[in-house]
């Protein structure tokens, strides 16, 4: 996310990030901490225009990216994001549009197109409630009646799921999975907005109550949308980390600057080599989040054989460090850094949220030894 960079991504990184310091200073975030979008629509609108919504739509649909390799493009967004704290469903739009921009269909260039011009907002729906809140547990059922489908069961957290216009829901149809598209006004669907430490993003817990829908609302193949639902999850997890290592470093900026500026018994805080040793700790956890980050997006890109090793590698990694990091630059501001006046916490809302979303640093971990066995298992099979 720092080096390397074609002319178009550098635009597309000024460009946002311009915007974003222009539309959402931290005295706006403030502001807008009551508000129950979270967010303005003619902001969603503008970002929409930048192309925050349409990197990973094909460009037969109207999408189309600025280098060529539209998750890559999107995980820079996603870093102003993180480094703005700003608001918006970036990662939930835009998992909801890639999966339409594959599946084809009417009814689904039909919402795309309101999604890609930020006119509608689209909540994906995979993760569910206590107890079944494991990574990829999946009880919400969806079963075919006549020319219908009738849905049931209930979904949390969802992104901005009291802002969404339609939902794309993953369901259990027999052994396999199914995904459909289901407009928020249909009867029998509940939206309640949930609470969270974040203060500019939302979410909502929406359930299900025999939710009929017409055949042509399936995403896909009916009880065949296991490999689609991993890979939405493989571009959502790159979004997710982008976004926090891009809060992250903000973090380590305002700490290291406060630090020079800060003066103690005639001397910079940042001269005390007692605290040079937890900053070089800080710089450490932060550059190694940058690398398994951007692994974890050019392997998505890609369609690498590991890139969902990597995509569990850099959520675990993260999920573990950017608490840690955001924790020590508050204390190291000292009772300043508690504040509410300060930006600090706005980073550290942001990065705490993120590391309890799509499966904890323990599920991702047990994950990442569950492949690697597999993968030795086939070795060695092979051998």
């Amino acid at each position: 996310m720092k080096v390397g960079l074609s002319v178009d991504q550098e635009l597309l990184v000024g460009t946002t990030r311009k915007f974003l310091q222009d539309s959402v200073p931290s005295e706006a975030l403030r502001g807008l901490r009551h508000h129950p979008a979270g967010y303005e629509p003619e902001y969603w609108r503008t970002g929409a225009e930048l192309g925050w919504t349409s990197l990973l739509v094909a460009e037969q649909h109207g999408g189309g990216s600025v280098s060529g390799e539209g998750l890559r493009d999107l995980a820079l967004v996603a870093y102003e994001f993180g480094r703005q704290a700003a608001p918006g469903p970036l990662l939930a739009t835009n998992v909801v549009a890639a999966a339409l921009s594959r599946a084809g269909g009417e009814l689904c260039r039909e919402v795309l197109g309101r999604i890609s011009a930020g006119d509608a907002v689209g909540a994906w729906c995979l993760s569910e409630p206590v107890p079944h809140d494991g990574l990829g547990e999946v009880t919400a059922t969806a079963v075919a009646s006549g020319a219908d489908w009738v849905l049931s069961g209930e979904k949390r957290p969802v992104e901005h799921g009291a802002q969404a216009e339609f939902f794309l829901v993953t369901a259990r149809t027999g052994d396999g999975l199914t995904q459909l598209l289901v407009p928020a006004e249909s009867s029998g669907v509940t939206v309640t907005p949930l609470r969270t430490v974040d203060l500019s993003r939302r979410f909502a817990r929406v359930g299900f109550r025999d939710v009929r829908v017409p055949a042509t609302a399936v995403v896909g193949e009916p009880g065949s949308a296991a490999a689609e639902v991993e890979r939405q999850l493989h571009t959502a997890l790159v979004i997710q980390t982008a976004e926090t290592v891009g809060a992250m470093d903000q973090a380590f900026e305002l700490t290291l600057a406060w630090a020079a500026d800060r003066y103690s018994f005639g001397r910079p805080l940042a001269s005390y080599q007692a605290l040079k040793h937890r900053f070089a700790d800080l710089k450490m956890w932060l550059e190694t989040s940058h690398a398994v980050a951007d692994a974890a997006a050019v392997a998505v890109q890609n369609d690498d054989d590991r890139a969902a090793e990597l995509v569990s590698v850099a959520k675990s990694y993260v999920g573990q460090y950017g608490p840690e990091l955001c924790q020590d630059c508050v204390q190291l501001h000292g009772g300043i850094g508690v504040t509410f006046e300060h930006d600090l916490h706005l980073y550290l809302r942001r990065v705490v949220l993120a590391s309890a979303l799509l499966g904890t640093v323990r599920e991702h971990r047990l994950r990442i030894a569950t492949l690697l066995e597999a993968g030795n298992s086939v070795g060695e099979a092979g051998a």
